[in-house]
């Protein structure tokens, strides 16, 4: 038999490629579009994208970019996945959240679930939500030796443990059997309800729960580091992971001071972390919680087999829309597949229609199919670490982790989790990047398909019942689309009370082939305020005047090219303020504005301020 080479000479016959030799065709390329590049390392530099956390996104990764040595999957420091056969032997586990209030319904969408392929079970307990003494009924037919049941109770976790271990010793589960997790989240809670008067309390409540399940039940876990109250009120990556870290830490301290050896009390958490459509930047968030949280292990002196970190991903709520709530599916698939590919151990993905209330059943079907096909017909989970070896998962994922280990050694200094959330450090922080976020979105450097971007007005609106109403008084909850669907509600109010939407009057100077790019912008950009248009092409300002009076708009905007503008701009504008115009726009933006118009759109504007103010103008109720 003939041994193989060690390295195949492919392309032994071709000259080596340099970086620098890329470089210099980057730039001759960026020259004959306009730009100028001084040389071939900024021509380079012009391509990088920016991303949260101050990480950047270059346009090419190489051998030089490899980062820190990601080790073996199984083994730390675990970038590559928890288990040596990451998800390859059984998949990850499909996980679907249930929140119904109502016991019966919540028990049939339960067996559903489990009978369409769904193998373990996220249940919201609580609060006006299902009362934790409905557990037993909700389960009713669940086997539970074979669906592991995750429980999320508030402050209510203790009591919704004893009923789930009722079930257990009732129905003869074998303590080897019964697994999952009780959801104790003190800090978590705290988070969400902003009162820290009884986290301590609940704290010790926790690491009693953790004693007993290490005793009692090896395989159920007590406490949940639930990341989500961060990233839902518009943490970034590396505050999501720097804030679930302190509080991992925070619980391993507890549990420890509370007699639990360490190897034990890492065997007691559960790290929950949101999974968005960013594909690669979720990947490299997965990869890089396993470092940190290794790191933390090992400086606590835990074994290497206890430093793995249990990981559940749910896909984000900030990402999901109310408005073309059926995108959402493509959304939730790529953030699935990202978790999948991550080595996230369990995955939810939330229903298309989370966003308008209590999902119904079609929707569930719809989030749990997304999981089955990723699983059985792309045969994701069959190959261990699909991501390794991608200098560009692993340098964005190195820098992910340096970027959230910062911020969790400046939560340290503050005297850990609990003292930076009761000081409003965390709060602060947090809203100050999604200030800055929401600047994009107003802008649409951050599109949202379906709402900010490709806006369907005359779309037919999803109608659900109202879901349970959740924590409320702490770090508040946000969504990408939420800025734009409020004006989207003022359009409709006012279509409910007028018989028509908002209206605006798009003049489209000259031909085709000169206006339409323009034309096409300006339209999308109102119609995501809810602003109808009507577009009427030519160049005789008279004839413009008489199609806007026939309109009903009170606001025109002119649309064509920069040379059309000069020629034509300041005589039809005149013409729609002389037949009432009360604003007169143009989309783009010359270097001088034409006589007669008032504001400019363009590329970068602020739409939300601009579509505001034309609600506002048009005597659109706010």
């Amino acid at each position: 038999m003939k041994v193989p080479p060690e390295r195949l000479p492919l392309a032994a016959e071709f000259p080596a490629a340099h970086r620098e030799q890329w470089q210099q065709l980057v730039e001759g390329v960026l020259r004959k579009s306009g730009a100028q590049p001084e040389d071939g390392a900024a021509a380079e530099q012009a391509l990088t994208t920016a991303l949260p956390d101050g990480l950047r996104a270059r346009p090419l990764y190489t051998a030089e970019n490899t980062s820190a040595e990601p080790g073996y999957p199984g083994f730390p420091p675990f970038v590559r996945g928890g288990r040596p056969q990451g998800s390859a032997v059984a998949g990850w586990d499909v996980r679907q959240r249930h929140a119904d209030p109502d016991r019966r319904r919540a028990n049939e969408a339960v067996l559903a679930d489990l009978e369409h392929g769904v193998t373990s079970l996220w249940l919201e307990l609580g609060g006006e939500g299902l009362p934790v003494t409905a557990l037993p009924e909700a389960l009713a037919g669940v086997y539970l030796d074979l669906a592991s049941v995750a429980l999320d109770a508030g402050p209510e976790f203790t009591a919704a443990a004893e009923q789930l271990f009722t079930l257990y010793a009732e129905r003869a589960v074998s303590p080897d059997a019964a697994a999952g997790n009780l959801g104790a989240d003190p800090l978590g809670l705290q988070a969400r309800t902003g009162s820290a008067a009884e986290t301590d309390v609940l704290l010790t409540e926790a690491a009693a729960l953790a004693a007993r399940c290490a005793t009692a039940y090896p395989n159920v876990r007590a406490l949940t580091v639930d990341a989500l109250p961060y990233h839902e009120a518009g943490a970034s990556p590396a505050q999501e992971l720097g804030c679930a870290l302190a509080t991992g830490v925070a619980y391993l301290r507890a549990l420890t001071a509370a007699g639990l050896p360490v190897d034990t009390a890492l065997g007691q958490l559960e790290f929950r972390f949101a999974a968005d459509a960013d594909q690669f930047l979720t990947i490299a968030k997965f990869r890089a919680a396993r470092r940190l949280w290794a790191r933390v292990a090992e400086v606590s002196g835990a074994s290497a087999e206890a430093s793995a970190q249990r990981q559940h991903a749910v896909t984000s709520q900030v990402m999901m829309t109310a408005r073309d709530p059926w995108v959402n599916m493509l959304r939730t698939t790529v953030a699935c597949l990202a978790a999948g590919v991550g080595g996230a151990d369990a995955v939810t993905v939330l229903p298309f229609d989370s966003a308008l209330g209590r999902p119904d059943a079609f929707a569930r079907r719809i989030a749990r199919n997304t999981q089955s096909i990723l699983l059985e017909e792309s045969h994701l989970a069959r190959v261990i670490d699909p991501a390794g070896g991608s200098w560009y998962v692993e340098q964005l994922g190195e820098e992910l982790a340096q970027a959230a280990w910062a911020w969790f050694q400046e939560i340290e200094r503050a005297g850990g989790q609990f003292a930076a959330l009761s000081s409003g450090l965390v709060g602060e922080r947090i809203a100050a990047t999604w200030a800055e976020r929401s600047g994009k979105l107003a802008k649409r450097r951050e599109p949202v398909t379906g709402v900010s971007e490709f806006p369907h007005l005359d779309e037919q609106p999803l109608v659900r019942e109202p879901a349970p109403a959740r924590h409320e008084g702490g770090l508040p909850r946000v969504r990408r689309a939420e800025a734009y669907e409020a004006l989207r509600d003022r359009s409709d109010a006012h279509l409910a009370a007028t018989g028509a939407r908002p209206t605006l009057f798009l003049a489209s100077i000259g031909t085709a082939a000169a206006h339409t790019g323009r034309t096409t912008f300006a339209a999308n950009l109102f119609q995501a305020g809810g602003i109808a248009t009507t577009a009427v092409e030519g160049v005789d300002p008279a004839a413009f005047a008489d199609a806007f009076r026939s309109s009903g708009a009170t606001v025109a905007c002119l649309c064509s090219s920069d040379a059309l503008y000069g020629e034509h701009a300041p005589s039809v504008a005149e013409a729609l303020k002389a037949a009432g115009a009360q604003r007169v726009l143009l989309a783009g933006r010359p270097a001088e504005a034409p006589a007669g118009v008032d504001e400019f759109i363009y590329a970068g504007g602020d739409a939300i301020a601009v579509l505001t103010s034309l609600l506002d103008l048009i005597g659109v109720a706010r």
